[in-house]
């Protein structure tokens, strides 16, 4: 499912992209984003090949940007807006890499810490992701959108571990109790745990939140498989 290649890629111009953007991992699949140092949303998304140079070659923009990257190792922003062209087109392996450099520059950096975890997160690398997540939620303990991806790694990772995942989504529903992503995955979570009761308890105040979510559906959805 990565993109193999970054060649073929339309429409991603470093300068388009602007900073690195802070929507978390589970809460792309939704309607809740952090806001990135610049105020950008950051949402570019892949188009189909056939824009590139005329020579076939990487974008020019996009080859600069890169190469201001590897030119200037000490270059926060310019490691954080690489790791976010190469997320952009799913080549997660770079962009944790370019990710790692800018935190290894700023290691306390909310939205650095978060799109890292991000980026691991949607490489399967669900421990990993937690130890970014969780550092991020230290820095800032009422980001709700960190906290529900910090929880959710502990329902996805290959031995679940559903009572911290539950405690972590507790948590955020106290900073706010209609957040959507969070109420879904408490759902799942007490739904995979096989408490019945309160996976339907937190469907019900999942519709309460907003009975039009799409995550209503493809809770019941998934309440509803064995």
């Amino acid at each position: 499912m990565q993109s193999k290649v970054l060649f073929t890629l339309a429409g991603l111009v470093a300068g388009v992209i602007v900073g690195f953007f802070g929507a978390n991992s589970l809460n792309r699949q939704s309607t809740a984003t952090a806001e990135a140092n610049t105020q950008t949303a950051n949402q570019l998304a892949p188009q189909p090949p056939g824009n590139s140079s005329a020579n076939g070659g990487m974008l020019p923009d996009v080859n600069e940007t890169i190469e201001k990257a590897e030119a200037e190792p000490q270059n926060f922003a310019a490691q954080m807006k690489t790791g976010d062209m190469y997320a952009q087109i799913n080549r997660f392996d770079k962009a944790i890499e370019f990710y790692k450099r800018g935190i290894l520059l700023k290691p306390d950096d909310f939205n650095a810490n978060v799109v890292l975890g991000n980026a691991l997160f949607d490489s399967q690398k669900f421990e990993e992701a937690a130890d970014y997540y969780s550092k991020a939620v230290k820095i800032n303990d009422k980001d709700v959108n960190a906290r529900t991806d910090l929880g959710t790694t502990f329902v996805e990772r290959g031995k679940p571990d559903y009572e911290r995942a539950i405690r972590e989504f507790r948590t955020a529903l106290e900073l706010d109790p209609k957040h959507e992503p969070t109420l879904y995955y408490l759902g799942i979570a007490y739904h995979r745990k096989g408490d019945k009761t309160n996976a339907d308890k937190a469907l019900n105040e999942l519709k309460t939140a907003n009975a039009a979510s799409p995550l209503v559906a493809r809770l019941e959805q998934n309440m509803a498989a064995k």
